[in-house]
């Protein structure tokens, strides 16, 4: 289903986690597992790529092969799976420039609520959905949330979220992108009106490139796997890119290819045609 001859010496491939390596009860097959541990022999690294923080990495950790690398966070975190989920780089969204987001997108769709991701967990206002309830988490008022005593002293921010319980998904990002894209970047990965915003000019493409250069590695050198728009920038930027069969239009847009779906093994698909090739 590719439309694009596939590179003949990837170096690394980047594969999102939910709604593409992963099967939507959230396992990962083990024609996906064989394949993985394939592309490692071969000497092809593979870096998961994802919206989610560390703590929610359990669901590959028995399946992180050489490096144990994993890029968290849209791209504001850098993560040892190896060593536990250890934090080896945080790209941070500055606190007042949260606080300056939600005042803009309390006041351009009002009823939006907010969650903090810290690196050391997740916190809510009131009227937030809780997707995961989180044990340790601080229910209070975004402002109380971010409120921090002397500047430095808190745990860093990886992610601010908003949520409205009206608007439509797509609709919701593109009003956020247009009253505070100035501010930080905004997507998204849930079905619902859930936007995840990271600070300006950080994404899972802007840090997969600096992983990428720190190797040695070009972005021709990159076959890249995703299904949402928290995608599009990294499928954009990756030399060989493949929408899932259940992607969003504008991934199926942004990517040179396109495999089947997450549930029938998209990403394995394409890596045994990769190995297959190399033979």
């Amino acid at each position: 289903m590719h439309s694009r001859p596939l590179p003949t010496t990837p170096r690394l491939i980047a594969t999102d986690l939910d709604g593409t390596l992963l099967r939507d009860d959230k396992s990962v097959s083990d024609r996906t597992i064989a394949a993985l541990a394939a592309a490692e022999e071969a000497g092809i690294e593979v870096f998961f790529v994802t919206g989610r923080p560390a703590r929610w990495m359990d669901v590959v950790s028995d399946h992180v092969h050489g490096h144990g690398l994993a890029i968290c966070a849209n791209g504001a975190a850098v993560v040892d799976l190896h060593a536990g989920g250890k934090l080896l780089e945080v790209r941070a969204l500055e606190r007042d420039t949260a606080l300056e987001v939600v005042r803009t997108l309390r006041d351009a769709a009002p009823g939006t609520s907010f969650a903090v991701e810290t690196t050391t967990g997740i916190h809510y206002e009131p009227d937030y959905p809780p997707f995961h309830l989180d044990p340790g988490a601080t229910v209070a008022a975004a402002e109380k949330l971010l409120h921090e005593e002397e500047p430095g002293t808190s745990a860093p921010v990886i992610k601010l979220l908003a949520h409205h319980p009206e608007l439509a998904p797509d609709g919701f990002l593109t009003l956020a992108r247009t009253t505070a894209g100035r501010l930080a970047s905004f997507t998204r990965s849930s079905p619902s009106a859930l936007i995840e915003i990271s600070g300006l000019g950080v994404s899972k493409a802007s840090t997969l490139a600096l992983c990428c250069a720190e190797r040695g590695i070009s972005s021709d050198e990159v076959v890249a796997f995703g299904d949402m728009p928290n995608d599009v920038e990294m499928l954009s930027w990756a030399g060989t890119s493949y929408a899932m069969g259940n992607a969003h239009p504008d991934v199926i847009a942004a990517a040179s290819g396109r495999t089947v779906a997450n549930n029938e093994d998209g990403v394995a698909v394409v890596i045994e045609q990769i190995l297959a090739g190399r033979a």
